[in-house]
């Protein structure tokens, strides 16, 4: 029998809409409604803090001119990583090149285990990632068919394509290359069905009740 893959909410749950994605209060909706973990987003504002944020714009000012000070309603990586680095998977999405240094300290820094992968739609910033260290789990996210040829080439461990990239034959390719394959985003049980069947290894959701239900 296939291993069920893991469920994992997109930028927390997103289910509630009057809960702002990419905080806690989301991503502990999440959690309770049965999710192993949560993707989120994070970016770099100009004194060099990660703030977790999705838009590179936030109340007209965008992220990476602003200080932490103009930002203090966003959380940043270093609270998130204290708060469930021990207790959910976290898919941790990196919008932007030069955050690889401050990601892989803070990693070290709260001693996360295995439990995470780094990913990215910049091939630059999973090299960057690699090469600063050969254990950090790096994940490529793919929204066009030719983005497969940087993981082809590559030794990152994680293939993230949109869900509708994916086919049977892909994930097969994916774990013959001892790769694990997240799908995103699957908002309909038959998908999030069919994908599991294929034996993808997670399944990210905006919609987290649905998620589990399926899988309860």
């Amino acid at each position: 029998m296939l291993a069920a893959p893991l469920l994992l909410g997109h930028r927390g749950s997103r289910v509630n809409t009057s809960v702002p994605e990419n905080t806690p209060a989301s991503f502990d909706i999440a959690l309770a409604h049965g999710c192993d973990g949560f993707e989120f987003d994070v970016r770099l504002t100009c004194d060099g803090r990660s703030v977790v944020c999705h838009d590179p714009e936030v109340d007209g000012v965008l992220v990476c001119q602003a200080t932490t000070d103009q930002l203090v309603h966003l959380p940043v990586l270093d609270d998130i990583l204290q708060r469930y680095g021990q207790r959910a998977f976290l898919n941790i999405e990196l919008k932007v090149p030069g955050l690889e240094s401050k990601v892989l300290g803070l990693l070290r820094e709260h001693k996360i285990g295995e439990n995470y992968v780094v990913s990215s739609f910049i091939p630059q910033v999973a090299m960057e990632l690699k090469t600063r260290s050969a254990s950090i789990h790096v994940g490529i996210i793919c929204d066009k068919p030719r983005q497969f040829e940087f993981w082809r080439g590559s030794n990152v461990e994680y293939l993230i394509p949109h869900y509708t990239l994916i086919t049977r034959d892909l994930v097969q390719e994916a774990h013959n290359a001892g790769s694990k394959l997240f799908a995103w985003t699957v908002n309909d049980g038959k998908a999030m069905l069919l994908l599991a069947g294929w034996g993808v290894d997670g399944i990210i959701s905006d919609d987290t009740r649905l998620l589990t239900q399926t899988f309860a």
